[in-house]
């Protein structure tokens, strides 16, 4: 529903739901309003979000809405049409959209910009957060952000506006479909190929093969044309042609490893081609005999002084290349058509001689055969014709200055192809049909009456070229290169046509080495060519990049032979074409949903036919050039893959590795989990895993590479709180687990209470066969300081892990896991570093200027001075708080915390299995010895028995670990186990419990039931009484690790299960504590009574 009063207000009268209306109105619309109010309802129908004829946002409001929009009508100014009221980026507030007050957003292509691009500014939509939280909340209008709205301000059509305005003052230059792709493909498929090789191609093979050659070529080229299209249309495109598109598709490892060997490829394709018209040159000047020094000296001066030329008009950009590319091609279509005429133009007996008859139906049927000599064969010829028909990549390499990339590149490629290949086609028909293959030059080998001419053409048409069976000629398609010229209506304009398109090849490739170097070194793949990243002018261009392309390029004209390196040129190229299709085919096979090319024109199994095309035409070019290309490209790979680039651009190799763990996850699914296949995949409860490094790294320890690691953390709190902190932390404790190598997951909840917190996690964690079968949690330290409800979740969540039928570790060490103290103190001596660095900096800054200053030098020494003063009382502040510090930073935590990470000396792990819990006790410490860290330290089982049968319960504890082939290194059997133990040992575990004891016999039955309701969770001395034997036990326990293992390198025994609803808490925390204090770093393990141990095979 909408109004419309005023000559300001741009309104539909169709308006719809679907229309969001931004008015202008005046004060005298309200009669307007209330006869709309009955009005017929609208039309469903689907418009624009924008006016057409006016370009202009609209959002329509309800009556008596108005007031939320009285800041509009002070100056009645219309807003852009890309405008919406958040976008302000100032206080938050409701507008109208379809009808309601809400802060969300129309759908928009700013929200889907990537920062910092250069299209247009990324905007922020409202969290979902904002939403969800503000809706409940009657905010008002924030006056200021409306009239900021209202005048135009800060809005994001401004912002683009602006910087469309600011690419126009600078006069940014970007090319169009036909300049900047179809022009620059032809003029580099058009080569030297063209004119002085595609006759001898044709004379090899005939017209027959010969249209197969070129068509088997071009289908490669098209192939990886409708490849790249489809790349193209997938989003937008940014510089770096071949390389942006292999690395965005397939990530930077197979994308780096090309992308350098393609500039390189391009960088000496500059020589390659500046060589190539050096030697025409130096052809024309052996001709007038004005030789300057002698061949090889003079392709040297004329290269070198071509490729300054070119370097010139490149670095002078890429406006004045283009209009040289359009003069070359325009050179190039003239001497073209030139020899097209020239084959109707009546031929004289001189250029008769020389082969050339004009059309002729039996010179086009003797040469439609093949007739193969000198050792070549169809794939030969084939090798030496497919580098004309390369240069496909020429238009997407410069991609970063196309108006439309993703556009212009599929059309102008692909239509290059076609009219390339036409040429090409029509050019070898011609020629083969109007010249012989064989021709002596001699215009006296006239036939002789009554000779007989055995169905040689040229003998029915008057000449005698017999002698070139028995001895070479110098004339015909077979042997001559200049057919061409010779044919032609003006010869001078082909060696003009060859100048054309060696020149205007070199200059593409000296275009496009330095923009696909520059992206590449942009993205920083290999840190080291960062340097080459910079860019000048209007145009960000690489001038650094032009000058090592130039070096290069200098390097190889200088060496002035080229015939060894074309082939791993030509193979590099092929390389690019090869990986192109493959990344085609990669992203389709993918499934990503973010696959969705505009190009429909492809076909996976196509691209990858193309794949195997590439690469099997870089076999038929060179084999040994296949090799070094494929060795070069290995190596590369395999050094990206190891340095990890920091990026991550979604490729389709993130996608496939996702297919592939769903599809192994759901396999492993099906398969029933067998005994010698278990490995201990546990959740670890470590909070923060920053927190508690050495709790992770004992659990690393024994699960890397092995099983399921999943570092959990929970939140307790206020609800809106702990998601926030949450949310907001996930990808950064995750991160910081993968930059410090731990193979590991990092979980989080939050929830009412930390058992319950646990619960979720112990139900929910996990996929398939891959949920986690033992619960790793550090030994409460300060259960004694800490609150009864604190205590009651941690054994809790013990008596969940055995209700959930986990294992569970309980791991102690002297020191405690916590680290936080630790960290707080290096977060605050990194700030005070920081400070010190900026101060330096400062200092030098000032420094510098004082050099360059003259009278205000003395003055800005005094100020220098003054800062010095300043960074001698910060520097004394800050050895104040290192020292103030130095008592709060515990250095045995510290070490403590690292422990597990260091290689362990040689020693013991010593095992106190005393109860079978199915093998888990056994397992984890062998696991520990099978690892690098743990490989010196021998295993030492201690068990219970009896003091008449040791050696006999000895073999029987020999025989079970031999039938597991576990190793070992002694076996003791513990016979005093259940002995009392000594007064102090005792005394200390009563003194321990006291204060946690109810004393309910001293007092009167009502008293002790009242205390008991009071404080449920004390120990009565009913329980202490029931549990005496037991707590003897614990206590006699620690005193036989003491004697026996004080030395051991790590302890692992037998965990005491407490019987639920009948031991209290805290006197299961007694237990564990008399039985672990004092003693090495100690793993408390308790199985889930099922086997994770077999003998069978």
């Amino acid at each position: 529903m909408s109004m419309n009063n005023s000559p300001n207000v741009f309104l539909d009268t169709n308006a719809n739901r679907f229309q969001v209306n931004i008015i202008n109105e005046s004060h005298d619309n309200n009669e307007a309003s209330q006869e709309d109010v009955g009005s017929d309802p609208p039309h469903y129908e689907e418009t624009s979000f924008t006016d057409e004829a006016h370009n202009k946002l609209r959002i329509s409001y309800r009556p008596g809405k108005r007031e939320l929009y009285d800041n509009f009508l002070q100056r009645g100014e219309k807003t852009e049409a890309s405008l919406h009221p958040y976008d302000t980026h100032n206080k938050m507030y409701y507008l109208q959209t379809f009808g309601h007050n809400t802060m969300d957003p129309v759908p928009k292509i700013d929200y889907y910009r990537n920062t910092g691009s250069v299209s247009g500014n990324k905007l922020n939509r409202p969290s979902l957060l904002e939403i969800h939280e503000q809706l409940a909340k009657n905010i008002a209008v924030s006056t200021s952000s409306v009239e900021r709205v209202a005048n135009g301000e800060s809005t994001a059509g401004d912002e683009t506006t602006a910087s469309k305005e600011e690419e126009n003052k600078t006069g940014l230059v970007k090319f169009g479909w036909v300049k900047g792709v179809l022009v620059r493909c032809m003029l580099n498929i058009w080569g030297v190929m063209l004119f002085i090789r595609l006759s001898w191609i044709v004379g090899q093979a005939g017209i027959g093969l010969g249209i197969i050659v070129i068509a088997l070529s071009v289908v490669v080229t098209t192939l990886t044309g409708i490849s790249m299209s489809a790349i193209c249309t997938n989003g937008v495109v940014r510089g770096g042609g071949a390389y942006y598109l292999i690395s965005r598709s397939l990530g930077p490892e197979f994308g780096g490893s090309i992308g350098l060997i393609f500039a390189f490829a391009n960088a000496v394709a500059v020589a390659m081609y500046v060589v190539g018209f050096a030697e025409t040159v130096v052809e024309l000047l052996k001709e007038s005999d004005t030789i300057m020094v002698d061949e090889s000296n003079d392709i040297r001066i004329i290269g070198t002084i071509t490729v300054v030329c070119l370097l010139g008009i490149s670095v002078a950009g890429m406006e004045w290349e283009a209009k040289a590319q359009v003069i070359l091609l325009v050179v190039l279509l003239i001497a073209i058509a030139n020899f097209f005429i020239g084959t109707v133009i009546p031929t004289n007996n001189e250029k008769k001689a020389r082969g050339f008859f004009n059309y002729q139906a039996s010179i086009f049927a003797e040469n439609f055969g093949p007739d193969f000599r000198g050792g070549e064969g169809f794939f030969s010829v084939f090798a030496i014709f497919f580098p004309a028909a390369t240069g496909i990549l020429a238009g997407a390499n410069i991609s970063g200055d196309l108006k439309d990339p993703q556009g212009a590149i599929p059309k102008g490629t692909m239509l290059a192809i076609l009219i390339t290949t036409v040429a090409y086609i029509g050019v070898a028909i011609c020629a083969a049909s109007c010249v012989v293959r064989d021709a002596t030059g001699n215009i006296n080998d006239t036939v002789v009456s009554g000779m007989s001419c055995n169905g040689s053409s040229a003998c029915n048409l008057g000449y005698d070229f017999s002698r070139c069976r028995n001895q070479p000629c110098d004339y015909g398609l077979m042997n001559n290169f200049q057919v061409m010229s010779m044919v032609s209506g003006f010869g001078p304009l082909i060696t003009a046509g060859i100048f054309s398109a060696t020149l205007s090849s070199a200059l593409a490739s000296l275009v496009s080495a330095p923009k696909v170097f520059q992206a590449l070194c942009k993205d920083n793949v290999y840190k080291g060519l960062h340097f080459f990243a910079k860019g000048y002018g209007k145009n960000n261009e690489p001038i650094r990049g032009y000058v090592l392309t130039f070096v290069i390029a200098m390097a190889f004209i200088l060496i002035a032979e080229l015939n060894t390196i074309a082939p791993i040129i030509s193979n590099f190229f092929l390389a690019s074409y090869a990986l192109i299709n493959f990344s085609c085919f990669h992203a389709s096979y993918a499934k990503s949903p973010g696959w969705r090319p505009a190009f429909r024109y492809y076909n996976m199994w196509v691209s990858l036919f193309g794949a195997l095309l590439c690469c099997g035409v870089m076999f038929v070019i060179n084999w040994w050039a296949a090799l070094i290309t494929y060795a070069i490209e290995l190596f590369l790979y395999i050094y990206v893959t190891y340095k990890k680039p920091e990026v991550n651009w979604g490729s389709s190799t993130q996608a496939l590795y996702y297919i592939n763990a769903l599809d192994s996850a759901l396999a492993l699914t099906a398969v029933e989990d067998h005994v010698k296949n278990f490995r201990p995949q546990c959740i670890v409860l470590t909070g923060a895993p920053m927190i508690r490094p050495a709790l992770l790294d004992i659990t690393h320890t024994f699960t890397k590479n092995n099983g399921l690691c999943i570092c959990c953390e929970v939140y307790t709190g206020p609800r809106k709180l702990c998601v926030k902190e949450m949310n907001s932390g996930m990808a950064k404790k995750q991160a910081w687990l993968t930059k410090n190598k731990r193979k590991a997951f990092y979980a989080a909840v939050a929830a009412d209470s930390f058992r319950d917190g646990v619960k979720s996690l112990l139900q929910a964690s996990g996929l398939g066969r891959m949920k986690p079968n033992t619960l790793v949690i550090g030994f409460k330290k300060d259960w004694r300081n800490a609150a009864a409800s604190q205590v009651e979740n941690y054994v809790g969540v013990i008596h969940d892990a055995f209700d959930f039928e986990l294992g569970m570790i309980i791991v102690r060490i002297s020191q405690g896991f916590d680290i936080t103290q630790v960290l707080q103190v290096q977060e605050e001596l990194e700030k005070l570093e920081q400070e010190r660095l900026a101060l330096e900096a400062t200092i030098k800054e000032n420094d510098f200027e004082e050099e360059k200053s003259g009278i205000c030098g003395f003055f800005r020494k005094a100020r220098k001075l003054n800062i010095s003063k300043h960074e001698t009382k910060k520097e004394s502040t800050i050895n104040t708080i290192q020292s103030m510090h130095m008592g709060e930073f515990n250095q045995k935590l510290l070490e403590a915390s690292t422990q597990f990470k260091k290689k362990q000396g040689k020693g013991t792990i010593d095992i106190w299995w005393l109860f079978d819990d199915g093998g888990l006790t056994i397992l984890i410490p062998y696991i520990l010895t099978i690892r690098k860290k743990w490989k010196n330290c021998k295993l030492r089982i201690f068990t219970g028995g009896k003091a008449n049968r040791i050696e006999e319960e000895k073999l029987v504890m020999a025989s079970l670990l031999s039938k597991f082939r576990i190793k070992f290194a002694d076996i003791n059997i513990i016979c005093d186990i259940n002995m009392k133990p000594n007064k102090e040992s005792w005394k200390f575990f009563e003194e321990m419990i006291e204060p946690y004891r109810l004393h309910e016999s001293c007092k009167d039955i009502t008293t002790a039931e009242k205390l008991k309701q009071e404080t449920p969770w004390k120990i009565t001395d009913a329980e202490l009484e029931a549990f005496k034997e037991k707590s003897y036990r614990q206590v006699r326990l620690n005193e036989l690790l003491q004697e026996h293992s004080r030395a051991a390198n790590l302890i692992v025994l037998s965990l005491p299960v407490a019987r639920k609803g009948v031991v209290s808490d805290y006197l299961y925390m007694a237990w564990l504590e008399i039985l672990s204090k004092n003693l090495p770093p100690t793993l408390m393990v308790r199985g889930n009574h099922k086997n994770v141990l077999t003998f069978y095979s």
